[in-house]
């Protein structure tokens, strides 16, 4: 009989012995609840975890339970090995504050010189790789250009909820209707528990999993909410799932220097009515003025999107060190944001996706982003195209974009 995709992930945890969870890049409330929800689950039936984040946590998810397993490091061997090719009679060591002193006496009258003295490390001692909420394996970032033959020597579990997820994996569990990659992990869970006699569910790991529902759906206000996701919510909050300090951290927690920076970019909001387009951007100079940093940006597509009446696609453009990075949502399915994003090598959800652009300056991805967008919506909505998305001959096209405030102003890229 062929197992189901999650007894199929059952199976392979129950056998493994030292687990190894990387959460995507960027993390966010998901990827990091589902990564410390597993952690603890897999410590409860006797495993060893260990969790790598390729990027480091948002301020304001650091409340999260257990945040402090996060490592940002990969001990490739499981043991660090110091070899000394002579023949030694006794070996003693002294454990001192921030050092350890080995102390070898030497056989047979021999000496011992740093020549015969060399280091190694032992056998890898993971035994599978679980990824959670990542789409493709360019979102474990540094870490995946650093170990890729890692992926091809241990089973990888794809567990994720992105209609753009490149099936990676050796098991993809994928579920593209879940809200959140917390809710997938859910009933495994639960069958784990019924597998192994043991109550795995308490009160820090229903708070994870919520925690990562609830920031995926925007505090169920988005619209991948869904039936589904209020039934597994009540059954985390009958678990001891701690709601409120979920929402008081992550919504209700802003510092002056975060609302400068949102002042400032929701005052640079550009909307091409008719082609049912909003962005804004995010400049490094915005944040040396602010006093901000990047990842208080979190919550601004959203805003982006309340203060858009009208607009199909509402998009984010941020300009981080070597890269610029780009949030997209979208108002309706007839929108897909996944492909959007697609076009530049990313992706996503139909209503959520995001993507990066590298090898310009930030005016350059500025201007080749939100063409390509205008183009797209000219596609789909029979419109004619920018001037400087193709070069038309009427020496007057533009479009009509407004501000913030309303005002009006006749728009020409190039």
């Amino acid at each position: 009989m062929t197992l189901s995709l999650e007894d199929q992930i059952i199976k392979q945890l129950l056998r493994s012995n030292h687990v190894l969870i990387l959460p995507s890049a960027p993390a966010d409330g998901d990827s990091l609840g589902s990564a410390l929800s597993l952690y603890k689950v897999l410590k409860k039936l006797g495993k060893k975890a260990t969790v790598i984040s390729s990027e480091p946590v948002p301020k304001d998810l650091k409340f999260l339970p257990m945040i402090e397993k996060i490592g940002g490091e990969f001990n490739e061997g499981g043991e660090f090995i110091i070899t000394v090719d002579a023949d030694v009679k006794e070996v003693r060591h002294e454990i001192m504050p921030g050092k350890v002193n080995l102390i070898l006496t030497p056989g047979g009258g021999q000496t011992i010189s740093r020549e015969k003295i060399s280091f190694g490390r032992g056998e890898e001692d993971y035994d599978a790789i679980v990824t959670v909420d990542t789409g493709d394996l360019v979102q474990l970032g540094k870490f995946y250009e650093e170990n890729t033959d890692l992926f091809h020597k241990l089973p990888v579990l794809n567990i994720d909820h992105h209609a753009s997820n490149g099936e990676f994996g050796t098991i993809n569990h994928l579920d593209i209707t879940a809200s959140a990659t917390t809710q997938m992990l859910v009933p495994i869970i639960q069958k784990l528990e019924q597998e192994t006699g043991k109550t795995l569910m308490d009160e820090d790991i229903a708070t994870l999993l919520l925690a990562g529902i609830i920031t995926d759906t925007g505090s169920f206000q988005h619209s991948n909410t869904t039936p589904k996701a209020f039934s597994v919510a009540a059954q985390l909050l009958d678990a001891g799932a701690r709601q409120q300090e979920i929402i008081k951290h992550v919504y209700k927690t802003k510092s002056l220097a975060t609302l400068k920076l949102w002042g400032q970019v929701l005052s640079k909001i550009k909307f091409a009515k008719d082609y049912g387009f909003v962005w804004s951007t995010v400049s490094v100079k915005d944040l040396e003025e602010t006093g901000a940093d990047m990842e208080d940006t979190g919550a601004i597509i959203d805003e982006l999107l309340n203060n858009a009446p009208g607009a199909e696609v509402v998009a984010l453009i941020k300009e981080k060190q070597g890269v610029i990075s780009c949030s997209l949502r979208t108002t309706t399915n007839e929108v897909d944001a996944s492909r959007l994003a697609g076009l530049f090598g990313g992706g996503g959800h139909v209503r959520a996706a995001g993507c990066r652009i590298k090898g310009m300056t930030f005016d350059e991805g500025v201007t080749l982003f939100v063409n390509t967008i205008l183009e797209e919506q000219a596609k789909r909505l029979n419109m004619p195209l920018p001037h400087s998305v193709k070069e038309m001959h009427e020496p007057s096209t533009g479009i009509q974009i407004t501000d913030s405030k309303g005002n009006g102003e006749f728009y020409q890229f190039g």
